[in-house]
């Protein structure tokens, strides 16, 4: 009984549908034509009832109608016609005399003809199965469309409760630690500015430019706490705060200067970073010295490559972005439409 549990399927729709049709034209001879009689013709009218509506929603109207090719779909589906209702007739009569329930007659090809007309109704009739199994398949995938929805649903408020109890945690964390080393306080709220934006922000498709600064800077502050090297950063900010931009679009430059550009021979490491408005663009440098660079590590890497993918998606065309590696200092700039 399981295959039943749910709602049926769409094949599972056209076998309860032929299984009544076989026991509607079976019942109905039967008073007439006995048992026998009405089993053959039932058998042998449905299995080329089936045939004419699947040789006809299955091959000939995807393989032509549908291509625009109507003459010869046309031509073909009167020959298909023709001859499953000649096929049928042979059959029917023959195993009615097989069977001895009629008398052994010449089967002539006129005779055959007149099991030909019946053809064209169930072609008619086709049709109409055709639509009601593309409404039938529209139907279950709009139904698997909502569930899924539903289910993705669940899912973002599951993972929504995680993180926002963590926050709530980090903050009750952040007080009491506040009260003996406020320093270390300052570094819990910002992994904690720095988590609710990955939540809360990251997802949306714009986000204000003071929030994306605010990241950058949570993101610069604890970085100076994990490389344990000197690092004064030199960040120019002249832009409208109402502005809005997509997210995580300018992490990677500043990622890549504390992953690559951070010299730990160095008692002090420079960085620059500028964003700034200028007409209808906005403009995004970072400038750090260049370092010696570790086997195998290459600046920018697949985080350049990505992100000038995402930029493509974003603004086409339209974008500017150069990197910069001669000299003594190692310059990434990007300009985008605003």
């Amino acid at each position: 009984m399981k295959m039943w549990r749910r709602a049926p399927s769409i094949v599972q729709l056209q076998l309860l549908t032929w299984v009544a049709v076989l026991l509607l034209i079976f019942f109905s001879l039967l008073p007439m034509d006995g048992f026998a009689k009405s089993a053959i013709y039932t058998v042998v009218n449905t299995a080329s009832y089936a045939i004419i509506i699947y040789g006809n929603i299955r091959l000939l109207y995807p393989a032509f109608y549908q291509k625009r090719k109507f003459i010869w779909y046309g031509l073909l589906v009167a020959l298909f016609l023709v001859v499953t209702g000649l096929l049928r007739g042979y059959a029917t009569i023959t195993l009615y005399q097989y069977f001895l329930l009629t008398e052994k007659t010449p089967i002539t090809f006129l005779r055959l003809l007149g099991y030909v007309p019946g053809g064209m109704l169930i072609y008619v009739l086709s049709l109409v199965f055709r639509i009601a199994i593309a409404y039938f398949t529209l139907k279950q995938q709009t139904e698997e469309i909502l569930l899924q929805k539903s289910q993705a649903e669940l899912n973002l408020l599951k993972s929504q409760v995680q993180p926002h109890f963590l926050f709530n945690a980090l903050n009750s964390i952040y007080y009491r630690v506040y009260k003996v080393d406020p320093l270390s306080a300052g570094l819990i709220e910002h992994l904690s500015d720095i988590m609710r934006y990955f939540v809360d922000e990251s997802p949306k498709d714009a986000v204000p430019i003071a929030t994306e600064v605010a990241f950058i800077e949570n993101y610069m502050e604890l970085e100076r706490i994990r490389i344990r090297h000197g690092v004064t950063v030199n960040f120019e900010k002249a832009y409208n705060p109402e502005l809005r931009i997509p997210p995580m679009l300018l992490m990677t430059f500043v990622e890549n200067i504390f992953k690559h550009g951070i010299d730990k021979s160095r008692k002090q490491n420079q960085v620059s970073i500028s964003l700034v408005q200028q007409n209808d663009y906005l403009l995004f440098k970072t400038s750090n010295q260049k370092v010696d660079p570790v086997a195998g590590d290459q600046p920018g890497g697949f985080g350049i490559i990505n992100l000038t993918k995402r930029l493509r998606m974003l603004y086409g065309d339209k974008f500017e972005l150069t990197i910069d590696n001669e000299g003594e200092l190692f310059t990434a700039f990007l300009k985008i439409p605003l």
